[in-house]
């Protein structure tokens, strides 16, 4: 979200990322890498270079981000993996944990990152907003 609020329609640099998140760079890396390749950052080299939105923010659903960064959002392993547990059929505890998951990837995908920058405009009306995942 820092990138889709600060980039003016440019690139942003991740070491100016990381001290308005109050992350280290190192870390903030690790973050961007699998966004990359996942095609919802781009990175841009040279002198003007840096970190952009591959896609507008309106086209970049919170579910996918999430899913690149996290992996499933399901409480237990089961949910996703019937095979994991013999009586995964008959477990009324691993339905509820399905039926936590579908609530939580329903949230997550009727969210957009342009959501999320209208909802921080709303709370925080200034270029330095902060936030966390």
């Amino acid at each position: 979200m820092d990138i889709a609020l600060n980039s003016d329609g440019g690139p942003v640099l991740l070491k100016d990322i990381a001290r308005r998140q109050d992350i280290s760079a190192q870390y903030l890396e690790h973050l961007v890498a699998p966004l990359i390749r996942a095609g919802i950052l781009r990175s841009i080299r040279g002198a003007k270079g840096g970190i952009a939105l591959a896609k507008p923010p309106e086209e970049i659903r919170l579910s996918r981000v999430i899913e690149v960064l996290e992996g499933s959002v399901a409480p237990v392993e089961c949910v996703d993996n019937a095979a994991l547990c013999a009586r995964s059929a008959q477990c009324v505890t691993r339905d509820v944990w399905g039926e936590i998951k579908a609530a939580i990837m329903g949230v997550l995908e009727s969210l957009t990152l342009k959501d999320l920058m209208d909802r921080q405009r709303a709370k925080v009306p200034s270029k330095s907003e902060t936030y966390s995942i």
